[in-house]
């Protein structure tokens, strides 16, 4: 197995969203000293990377993926010198440290685009895209993904910036060769201190069609969608193979791509290791299965079997020419539990059964801060109790669009970001044990229920089954090496598959409902008593009949 200089197959990566994670010093912010008081629970966990969302000096606009300078600590987190201590404290318990690397943009306030916008002949002026504006309008169609149109009106120089995200997120333009050589001495800053990756943000937008021309609008839509001229873009390879030359390649180091808007033909070119890119992406498919067209606020019930047909395509696409990342929840993500799981009576049933339905297939899988305890969505009455740009923008937009309060609070309880970004609760006291200030965002008020220290005082915890899993990744090749083969494709309500290596067979049944479900396939029912239980989130029963949200996971 080619796990030494790819060490990260064999990882599980745990995801920190430092502001909700844990405040050491009360002022309501979580931090980096708090990062190190709670590195002997994740270890006990058994995750082996620690993903850092940004902790770089930021006005904080988009919590932190505005970067004003990249190579400083934001005062609310500590400093480089708790940075360092992290590090230290991290590799001597035999953990690794994937930074979060944001390069499509900055944050205005960022040194070159202060330079940059005083006047057309700056040295900095090409390090974003500037451009005249068409008739006295914007230069194209293209919308924001936060809301409104993608340019802002600078009178400085009377022209436009682009900003695919907030106005204060100038998108950086990459085809100036100078502006790439920066990047890479950032990165070099970084490695250099010993940290062991980056997990890249919406990497795959940073190569942009020259002329950005108008996208497609719809009826109905304020704005244009570009997204096929400024995603996966004309010189995207290109960039990444001279990034992977000039520093990624000189690290035996683990690298992820979020990438929107790609697809299996894509990431097999990304994640080849012959192409020597990166060594996994992000897709977003299976995260937009439960939005109607228009868009991720227009809700419709999760469909099981695209969920499978989606989950397979990837598994059998990348199997021997790429790699998976595998996730359910991330800080843009709302809470699994609650999304396609059951987060009243059968919560505990459901999250087990949601995380070994994940990490039993082939790829790296991630575990976002909370989900290992079970965290579920917030519903805040007020949007005054909401901190997220992207739901503010959003709800502003759709009340002028004559939207009702309610029928956008019921899209924001089901997709907002802040569901993930609620802080982490640890126990059933004031504010979860998160700060003994108050808290930045509200903490969600089911904590006196689900905490940390409820969790490790039960056997029976989801906290205990994740590190179950975990383990028995690390134990079993299968797991990684496997291929993998989809059963009973068209149920509505069982997820079964198969996975196989050499003469190893793994079987795993989920039943993805509130009912009793029989399997009634024979051929199924017939080769089940050939395997054995290796895990189940019930007592063990009869595997051809799996309670509400059961998995059973069997061996051969």
């Amino acid at each position: 197995m080619k796990t030494n200089d790819q060490w990260w197959k064999k990882s599980v990566v745990y995801q920190i969203y430092p502001r909700s994670f844990n405040d050491s010093n009360g002022d309501g912010i979580g931090d980096i000293q708090g990062i190190i008081e709670k590195l002997d629970y994740l270890k006990l966990l058994g995750v082996d990377v620690i993903w850092l969302s940004p902790i770089y000096d930021s006005p904080n606009d988009d919590n932190g993926y505005d970067i004003r300078n990249y190579q400083a600590i934001m005062n609310e987190f500590g400093t480089m010198a708790d940075f360092d201590r992290m590090l230290a404290e991290l590799h001597k318990r035999e953990m690794k440290l994937v930074m979060d690397l944001v390069v499509n943009h900055t944050s205005d306030e960022h040194e070159w685009f202060v330079q940059s916008k005083n006047s057309k002949d700056n040295p900095y002026r090409d390090y974003y895209f500037w451009r005249k504006g068409n008739d006295g309008k914007e230069p194209n169609n293209w919308g924001s993904v936060f809301s409104g149109s993608a340019w802002q009106y600078d009178e400085t120089t009377e022209e436009y910036f682009l900003h695919l995200f907030s106005k204060k997120q100038p998108d950086l333009n990459w085809e100036n060769p100078k502006l790439r050589e920066e990047v890479y001495q950032m990165m070099k800053f970084w490695l250099d201190k010993g940290i062991d990756g980056f997990r890249m943000d919406v990497i795959n937008m940073i190569s942009k069609q020259a002329n950005l021309p108008d996208g497609e609008q719809s009826d109905g839509q304020l704005y244009g969608d570009g997204g096929q001229y400024f995603m996966n873009g004309p010189r995207i390879h290109e960039f990444l193979q001279e990034m992977n030359h000039e520093v990624l390649s000189n690290y035996p180091i683990m690298t992820v791509g979020e990438m929107p808007g790609a697809t299996p033909e894509d990431a097999k070119k990304y994640t080849d290791p012959d192409r020597k890119e990166v060594n996994m992406i992000f897709t977003f498919e299976h995260m937009d299965l439960d939005s109607a067209p228009g868009g991720k606020w227009n809700l419709k019930p999760l469909n099981l079997v695209d969920l499978k047909e989606n989950l397979t395509k990837w598994q059998t696409a990348l199997h021997n020419k790429g790699w998976n990342s595998l996730y359910w929840n991330n800080h843009d993500q709302p809470r699994i539990v609650s999304r396609f799981g059951n987060d009243g009576e059968y919560r505990l049933e459901s999250a087990k059964m949601l995380a070994a339905c994940l990490h039993f297939m082939q790829g790296t899988p991630y575990i976002y801060q909370g989900e290992e305890i079970g965290m579920t969505n917030v519903k805040f009455e007020s949007l005054e109790d909401y901190r997220d740009i992207e739901t503010i923008n959003m709800y502003n937009e759709r009340k002028a669009l004559g939207y009702t309060h309610e029928e956008i609070m019921t899209s924001i309880y089901v997709k907002g970001r802040d569901n993930a970004r609620t802080p982490m609760q640890w126990d059933d006291s004031e504010h979860g044990g998160f700060t003994s200030g108050t808290p930045w965002i509200k903490v969600n008020p089911r904590y006196k229920e689900i905490n940390v220290k409820k969790a490790l005082g039960d056997s029976e915890s989801i906290f205990y089954f994740y590190q179950k899993l975990i383990g028995l990744r690390k134990e079993m090749d299968i797991v990684i090496e496997g291929d993998f083969q989809l059963l009973l494709k068209d149920h509505p309500a069982l997820f079964a598959y198969e996975r196989k290596w050499q003469d190893e067979s793994l079987l795993v049944l989920c039943n993805f409902s509130a009912d009793v479900l029989v399997i009634e396939d024979k051929q199924l029912v017939n080769r089940i008593p050939k395997y054995t239980v290796i895990l189940s989130n019930y007592e063990v029963g009869k595997p051809t009949t799996l309670r509400p949200y059961e998995a059973v996971v069997l061996k051969k």
